[in-house]
């Protein structure tokens, strides 16, 4: 898609609701062709800077504000439940509930980066989690999956999208959550969840594309995060 645009500006939304991104003074829209009402300034000058940003072909790639800002609008506030569901469904298989059972020191690495965070988990949303090693699956108890559930029904649709980026490339509902309750940061999280791959690297080096998933992979993470903080920012 070729810039047809000059002129960038973010200005007041009718009815004082948010803020829109202009293109030669046109609203900006969703690939769904919905308005795009940012909640606040700090993440409206984002998204316009990546749109000034661009050269003479826009690189979607790119624009991740822009990203999280319509899947919200045209995934997550249409279908919050479902997206809630897909979320919370995560709880049920958390990546920090399977420790590896061989060998012994990757597994000691995991439970050492993972057990504080099934506490934390524990300690302030009431979800017990249970681990288990190898590739048996473990049964969850209602309750805990219930107090997952509503940590995720407490988020606003712009923070879920980012939950559920965060919990999508982490595999573990925990490590989103913590991200966004500041727990972790983005490159702690990642760090986290990826022990398994750090430990075979260690072992075996490094894979070129298995390296430059991980990188996509991080970099995702970080993005999320920072949609977080804008959102926050105000």
């Amino acid at each position: 898609m070729k810039r047809i645009y000059k002129t960038v500006a973010v200005a007041s939304a009718d009815a004082g609701t948010g803020f829109t991104v202009l293109l030669d003074n046109r609203p900006v829209r969703s690939p769904g062709q919905r308005p795009i009402i940012l909640p606040g300034r700090t993440l409206a000058d984002a998204v316009a800077a990546e749109w000034d940003g661009q050269g003479e072909t826009i690189d979607v790639r790119s624009m991740p504000m822009m990203g999280f800002a319509a899947t919200v609008i045209d995934r997550v506030a249409p279908q919050r439940n479902y997206v809630i569901g897909e979320v919370a469904g995560y709880g049920g298989s958390d990546l920090l509930c399977y420790l590896a059972d061989d060998p012994p020191e990757l597994t000691a690495r995991q439970e050492t980066a993972w057990s504080p965070l099934r506490d934390w988990a524990e300690s302030t949303f009431g979800a017990r989690l249970l681990p288990t090693a190898g590739v048996m699956p473990v049964a969850q108890s209602p309750d805990s999956l219930a107090a997952l559930r509503r940590a995720v029904e407490a988020v606003d649709d712009w923070e879920l999208a980012a939950l559920h980026t965060l919990t999508a490339i982490t595999g573990s509902l925990v490590l989103g959550l913590a991200v966004l309750h500041d727990r972790l940061d983005a490159e702690a999280a990642y760090t986290v969840s990826e022990i398994d791959e750090a430990f075979q690297i260690e072992r075996w080096g490094m894979d070129r594309e298995a390296e430059q998933r991980r990188r996509t992979r991080r970099a995702e993470v970080a993005e999320a995060a920072k949609f977080v903080e804008h959102l926050r920012a105000g």
